[in-house]
Order: structure tokens, then C-alpha cells, then sequence
């Protein structure tokens, strides 16, 4: 039975010798395979190889079953605890007007103070794109104004006719 991540169980292990660990974690030494098996099944647990690559390779009489449940229980906890972070993406031009500006502001801060990153963008249309400054300045601002809630986590670059700005929520920890 041959099951799971890397792990070989009872007959599934290919080496003749093994470094043998009782279920309470007493070594027991080195043993052949026939022996740990027949060990193991005395005990009514699995033989499980947990260090493939040691010389001898080390095995352990443990219950398989358990400790796989014992496992996927960690791993469903640890995804609990894990954080989605999604990307929030505000658009703004190169000529914004003060109001608007501010209800973009406003909303980059909303999106900052529930967890989300925060990704500005300046598209810049025609003639626009040979004062990249100005779009530059507005991003400046923008990340100015955000300073207290928010880290630069990508500067302001060009990519093709737009210019981004990443912001990240800075820890409150």
C-alpha cells in the first residue's frame, strides 16, 4: 500500500535495511525489512519510511491513517490563517481635477484598510504621453496622500501608453 506524498507505507518500501523507530520514538536499530514489517504488524501499526535518503533509510512504526488525518488537519488550518490579497486597480489621468482626484483618493483608501493592494494607473491618450511628468506628479501625489496608511511597493513606471504605481497596506502589527 503505497499512498500519499512521498511517503512509502509497509510493502511499498524497497529497502532491505532499515533504521527502525518504535511508535513511542525509541530507536531500535537497524533492521531488515521482513523484520520491521513483522515488528510493525506485532504492534497492529504501519511501517512508514520518513527519511528516504539517510543511509540507512529511516523508518517508523506509526499509525498511518492518523497521522495522515493529523496532517491534513494542519494543512486545513494553515489555509484558514492565510490571507487573500487581492490587487484593487484605480484609474486616473494625467489632467484629474481636484475633486475627482480626491474621490479616487478615497477610494485607494477604502481598498487599503480592508487588506487590498491598491494599483494606480495614468493612461495616457495622444499628445499626453510627451509630458510623462505630469502623470508622474499625480502618482507622487497620490502616493504622498496614502503615505500614512499605505508602503510604495512598486514605483511609478511606464509599460507601453500607462504608468503604475503599486501600493500595499502598510502592517499594523
Amino acid at each position: 500500500m503505497t499512498i500519499a506524498k512521498d511517503m512509502m507505507v509497509n510493502d511499498g518500501i524497497r529497502a532491505r535495511e532499515l533504521r527502525l523507530i518504535a511508535d513511542d520514538g525509541e530507536q531500535l536499530g537497524v533492521k531488515t525489512k521482513i523484520e520491521a514489517l513483522k515488528i510493525a504488524e506485532e504492534a497492529n501499526l504501519d511501517l512508514v519510511l520518513v527519511a528516504p535518503n539517510a543511509k540507512p533509510p529511516v523508518a517508523r512504526i506509526m499509525d498511518y491513517g492518523k497521522f495522515r488525518f493529523e496532517q491534513q488537519k494542519k494543512e486545513r488550518e494553515a489555509r484558514k490563517k492565510q490571507k487573500i490579497i487581492n490587487v484593487k486597480e484605480i484609474r486616473l489621468s494625467p489632467t484629474i481635477d481636484v475633486n475627482d482626484f480626491n474621490t479616487k483618493l478615497r477610494n485607494a483608501q477604502k481598498f487599503l484598510e480592508k487588506g487590498d493592494k491598491v494599483k494606480a494607473s495614468i493612461r495616457f491618450k495622444g499628445r499626453a504621453i510627451t509630458h510623462k511628468e505630469i502623470g508622474q506628479k499625480v502618482l507622487d501625489r497620490l502616493a504622498q496622500e496614502l503615505s500614512d496608511v499605505a508602503t510604495v511597493e512598486q514605483k511609478a513606471k511606464m509599460d507601453g501608453r500607462s504608468m503604475f504605481l503599486v501600493l500595499a497596506p502598510k502592517n499594523e502589527k
